[in-house]
């Protein structure tokens, strides 16, 4: 695979915002842009939604950036439904965090702590609430160097529809990862010479951290007052960029992780030729994931295409841009920053949440779904691709 292209199609594209950046400079703010604090669209299904955070430490790895760190340190957080609203919304990320993502992306023309001001929906430390062993598990991966709080709007609506779900901060890839004594990890892997063996490091290191994160959280002492909710035989994965290549390196690895879902990113590591039997989706950008339109990115999904053996699906999105997939392009459009993207961000978040969701509810609730059986009239953005024929209808 050729490391220059993985470091243009996991990094660049990957970096905050960076779409917009031109020539002259880094992006600026639209004149007109919104005064208002940033926010995140209402979950869409019926429960209430709370959050918290887990500090987890592996003592029986060393860390992979960090010399001389015998184990290995992560922030989770997780999202469930609630029926104890509290009335005080989880906040977003620390202005720390806001102020190192802002400048990874060269965002100028804004306050750098704005993103820690970002309106959420969800209650910081409610109740859980279910049934024993009654809710799935998703967990969720973010992009090279993004925190893990830029999956929120897609962990937040999954929680309002009866999931937990965990993001997982992949300590030293992410620009801020803030553990509660105030110590802030900024991205010592960013250093590291980026070629094949680094993505490859890249994603096993991930693999084993959902791993970790699976045993904490559905073992004999769970970390978490809530995790005998969990049904621990109903666990998917889903991630962005090269959390969603880690997605599939995670299936294979750990056969706790029932199905998963590649939210465009190109597949570093090969599913091995005995393939997978697991139901997986992969969903991404027309320009870049539609088959037959050349080598690089593309071609890794065809391959693992090749090697998918159980129910499948391969689908791109119209307009989208690499940053649409998550919060960073809501953000963007209501900061007035100009990411590129054909498609608006609300829709872009709508179709990303109704997807996952449909994948989540056939292949972990057993239910019917004929969104994925066809293209439909409601999201015409979304193309059913044939990689056989290197066709998308």
């Amino acid at each position: 695979m050729n490391p220059a292209l993985l470091r243009r199609g996991l990094t660049v594209a990957t970096a905050l915002f960076t779409l917009a950046v031109g020539p002259g400079g880094p992006p600026a703010v639209a004149a007109d842009g919104p005064g208002s604090a940033p926010y995140l669209p209402r979950p869409t299904g019926p429960d209430a939604v709370g959050t918290t955070s887990l500090h987890l430490t592996d003592d029986s790895r060393p860390d992979p950036w960090a010399s001389g760190v015998d184990a290995r340190e992560l922030m989770v957080s997780l999202w469930y439904p609630t029926a104890s609203p509290n009335g005080r919304r989880a906040q977003y990320m620390t202005a720390t965090e806001s102020e190192l993502l802002l400048g990874e992306g060269g965002i100028t023309g804004v306050p750098s702590d704005v993103l820690s001001t970002t309106r959420t929906n969800a209650f910081a430390d409610a109740r859980p609430a279910g049934h024993a062993r009654g809710l799935p598990l998703v967990v969720l991966s973010p992009g090279f160097t993004k925190p893990r709080a830029t999956l929120t709007t897609l962990a937040e609506d999954l929680a309002s529809h009866g999931y937990v779900v965990a993001a997982v901060d992949h300590t030293y890839e992410s620009v801020a990862t803030t553990f509660p004594d105030g110590r802030v990890a900024t991205c010592t892997a960013c250093e590291v010479p980026h070629d094949e063996a680094f993505w490859n490091r890249l994603v096993t290191g991930r693999a084993a951290d959902v791993s970790f994160v699976l045993d904490e959280l559905t073992g004999a002492h769970a970390k978490w007052g809530g995790a005998g909710l969990i049904d621990p035989s109903r666990i998917a994965m889903a991630g962005h960029s090269v959390g969603g290549a880690s997605a599939v390196t995670s299936m294979v690895a750990d056969s706790r992780v029932r199905a998963g879902i590649d939210i465009d990113g190109a597949t570093q590591i090969p599913l091995p030729e005995g393939g997978s039997s697991q139901p997986f989706l992969f969903l991404g950008r027309q320009a870049q994931y539609s088959p037959g339109s050349g080598g690089g990115a593309v071609a890794t999904w065809e391959r693992d295409w090749q090697r998918l053996t159980g129910w499948k699906r391969w689908l791109v999105v119209e307009g989208a841009e690499h940053a649409s997939f998550t919060d960073v392009g809501l953000l963007a459009e209501q900061l007035g920053i100009d990411i590129g993207a054909g498609l608006p961000a609300t829709r872009a978040a709508e179709i990303v949440r109704r997807y996952t969701r449909a994948f989540l509810d056939l292949h972990l609730g057993h239910r019917p779904q004929p969104l994925l059986d066809k293209p439909s009239m409601r999201y015409p953005q979304v193309h059913f691709c044939i990689p056989r024929t290197s066709t998308c209808v």
